[in-house]
């Protein structure tokens, strides 16, 4: 058992959703300001992993009270770690740890704030809020149909915003933008896992905007998370001025376009439903990827 068990609770492979935004506008301080300080970057990416990783097992621990035990159609992206309901550890040894994560990434926060980021404390501040509240009583927004756009707030526009703001000094709104597309991927991996958990989730009373809208007219809102990114590419190169080669963002649209296409022909039932959420997954892994080089390539030729 040992340290894997540790590391499937934290759900660890889904990082990249809170990594590439901070990685993104790291790459567009180093074009617009040319800045990278490696030692306020491992700080973030340090104190941004642990907090994700800390929301993860908050989630995990109060879903072991509500829809993880009702929860038949559980797949390898959806349905939490499932580390509770096998027995491997206690729900009390998820929180634990979900707090000393949660911890870690406060202290990061600290001693951003000491190397003269006072404004880190916002940011952290906030982004810990979206971590607890989320899941946790007695809000748990997640059940009141706010989940999707904390997420979407939370892993995009703050990430990247705070991120530049740390390599720069610059509270600026093109730090926000930059992370636009993979805002409204991280937002539609969380909205296709919620089809197989529904009937779970309204048997324990969480009511987030899948549920409240059916599958149907869900699947259409899914279509419009997928080609939002690369929509949104658009806006930041007229808008926000940033590099022609930010279109490089587009290499990923057939997976985009092939998971959008099984999503309206296939029960979130099926096991077929699981190429789906990968599909996903690895679009907003390849738009964060290839947006990220294309600033960084922009920022080595200027």
């Amino acid at each position: 058992m040992g340290i894997f068990v540790y590391l499937r609770a934290s759900r660890l492979p889904f990082l990249t959703g809170s990594l590439f935004p901070v990685a993104a506008a790291t790459a567009l301080a180093c074009l617009t300001d040319h800045a990278w300080n490696f030692r306020f970057f491992g700080l973030t990416a340090l104190g941004v992993a642990a907090l994700h990783l800390g929301a993860n097992l908050i989630n995990d621990y109060y879903d072991s009270f509500g829809s993880d035990p009702l929860n038949r159609n559980f797949t390898p992206f959806s349905g939490g770690s499932r580390v509770i309901q096998n027995r491997e550890l206690s729900p009390e040894s998820v929180k634990l740890l979900a707090y000393l994560l949660l911890g870690l990434g406060v202290g990061c926060g600290l001693i951003l704030i000491y190397l003269g980021r006072p404004w880190a404390a916002l940011v952290g501040l906030l982004g810990l809020a979206a971590a607890w509240f989320y899941s946790a009583a007695p809000l748990q927004l997640m059940s009141i149909g706010l989940g999707e756009i904390i997420i979407f707030l939370a892993f995009g526009p703050l990430l990247s915003w705070g991120a530049y703001y740390v390599q720069t000094g610059k509270l600026s709104l093109v730090g926000a933008a930059v992370s636009l597309p993979l805002a409204f991927l991280i937002t539609a991996i969380i909205w296709i896992n919620e089809f197989p958990d529904m009937e779970a989730d309204l048997a324990a009373g969480k009511r987030h905007l899948v549920a409240r809208l059916g599958l149907q007219v869900s699947r259409w809102v899914y279509a419009a998370l997928m080609a939002a990114p690369f929509i949104s590419l658009f806006i930041l190169i007229e808008i926000f001025r940033l590099p022609d080669l930010i279109v490089a963002g587009l290499l990923p649209l057939p997976l985009a376009f092939r998971a959008v296409r099984l999503a309206f022909r296939t029960p979130p039932t099926d096991p077929e439903f699981v190429p789906i959420q990968a599909l996903t997954i690895q679009t907003h892994f390849f738009t964060g990827l290839t947006l990220t080089l294309a600033l960084l390539y922009a920022a080595w030729w200027r």
